[in-house]
């Protein structure tokens, strides 16, 4: 049963731009993030959240979406996420927020997989870009971005060959995700 939750949980960067996201769902993930495990119990994240289409414009103007697609943007109009989740250290409780972040995020996306959503977490950001559109407050580190919405392409997982572990689209769009087998994950025996 997880097993299936974390399978379905992929990387989706283009979704149905018509299926719109509101704050009340973003905050449902929130929730989630806010019960999950934080190093030394300091919960030093907080959360900008944008289900508009304005505020997420200028989210999505700031993020390098798919680093082995060369030839490709990002998604189109009718095609962006319709939320964003932007992730942020708070500097006056630590500048130390360990794996925090992403114990968050991965919180979030189950979450919305949950519900039939899907997102893509981005660390490729131009943070003080992002900081000056939004008007982000200084001592708030952005640490991840997740751009959310309804996924409208087909993402599989296939065995990884001759240590390629590049993703890539074939010629019907499908988004392809190799994987290392487990027996070259695992080095005791």
């Amino acid at each position: 049963m997880f097993k299936n939750l974390i399978t379905k949980n992929r990387s989706y960067r283009r979704f149905y731009q018509n299926h719109k996201l509101t704050i009340e769902k973003l905050k449902d993930l929130i929730e989630l993030a806010r019960l999950s495990a934080s190093g030394r119990n300091l919960q030093p994240l907080k959360y900008y959240l944008s289900a508009d289409e304005e505020t997420n414009q200028k989210v999505f103007s700031t993020l390098a979406w798919a680093g082995y697609l060369k030839d490709w943007d990002g998604p189109k109009v009718g095609e962006r996420p319709t939320g964003y989740i932007i992730i942020l250290g708070d500097t006056r409780l630590t500048s130390n927020y360990f794996c925090d972040h992403g114990i968050a995020a991965q919180s979030m996306l189950l979450g919305a997989v949950e519900k039939e959503l899907g997102g893509c977490i981005f660390a490729s950001i131009q943070r003080e870009k992002l900081k000056q559109l939004l008007n982000i407050e200084k001592y708030f580190d952005i640490l991840l971005v997740i751009a959310l919405g309804k996924p409208k392409e087909k993402v599989v997982i296939e065995e990884a060959k001759n240590e390629d572990i590049k993703y890539y689209r074939d010629e019907n769009q499908v988004h392809h995700v190799p994987k290392r087998r487990l027996e070259e994950l695992i080095i005791s025996k």
